[in-house]
């Protein structure tokens, strides 16, 4: 029999003559940790990492909301604590997705409704405008403006996904990578907390995934109300906020 399926638990057995669809058992791996609005434990067989827009454009001096005169400390802050994070997941075996804004170059994914939320009066620097300086094009695929930072602790064996809307969920395969996959829960991080990463999560709920906002895993440019609301949005219609200790608490007690 010889094995069809790109993701270890969504695999046939075929032969000339037989096709075997029985798929092969995934074994629970529960882990609990504190959260609201209630304790959660979750499967971390079936769970994923979804990190959010950590690039150059959002997180670094010399980007684009650097440019326009944006402060990006506050979107650097979850640097550290993913850097803690990631490779305990890894080694859980719980991928990590990294989800970030890549515009084609010759911008035909983007409608003239979505460059007028980034350039309103048609004037200024875009996306895929060329900065002023640098010259990158602004968030577009394969650019230093949408690379991810630099500090962040990405992996070769990371799954990565280019989207060109605030949800990460719209004209992309997230969906149907993390179905093949056999992900139910996802787990969130990124920037902005109350643009990108909420309208990702909000589409996940929306889609049956049980969604989890690591806090400090989160981080936006945006004013302090914004991610109040946005914790207290999550907490109350979309999933549960937790803080990434906790969860590196668990993935320690299942070692």
């Amino acid at each position: 029999m010889n094995a069809l399926g790109s993701a270890p638990h969504n695999r046939w057995a075929v032969s000339t003559a037989e096709a075997v669809l029985v798929r092969p058992p995934v074994a629970p791996r529960p882990a609990q940790f504190a959260a609201a609005p209630q304790s959660l434990t979750i499967d971390l067989a079936r769970t994923a990492m979804i990190v959010i827009d950590m690039q150059n454009d959002f997180c670094a001096k010399g980007g684009w909301l650097d440019h326009i005169g944006v402060d990006v400390t506050p979107a650097r802050q979850p640097i550290a604590p993913l850097n803690r994070l990631l490779p305990r997941l890894r080694r859980a075996k719980v991928p990590v997705v990294w989800v970030n804004w890549g515009n084609r170059p010759d911008r035909l994914n983007l409608s003239p409704s979505l460059l007028h939320v980034y350039k309103p009066s048609g004037r200024g620097v875009g996306l895929g405008d060329p900065l002023p300086d640098s010259k990158h094009p602004v968030l577009e695929f394969g650019s230093w403006a949408a690379a991810i930072v630099d500090g962040l602790d990405v992996a070769k064996g990371d799954i990565h996904v280019a989207k060109y809307r605030m949800s990460g969920f719209w004209d992309t395969p997230l969906d149907s990578i993390l179905r093949n996959l056999g992900i139910s829960t996802l787990l969130f991080g990124g920037v902005n907390a109350d643009q990108c990463v909420m309208c990702t999560l909000q589409d996940a709920n929306f889609l049956g995934y049980d969604c989890v906002l690591l806090d400090d895993c989160a981080a936006t440019t945006s004013p302090d109300f914004c991610l109040e609301a946005t914790r207290y949005n999550v907490k109350q219609c979309f999933g549960f906020v937790a803080q990434s200790d906790a969860l590196i608490g668990a993935l320690r007690a299942k070692r």
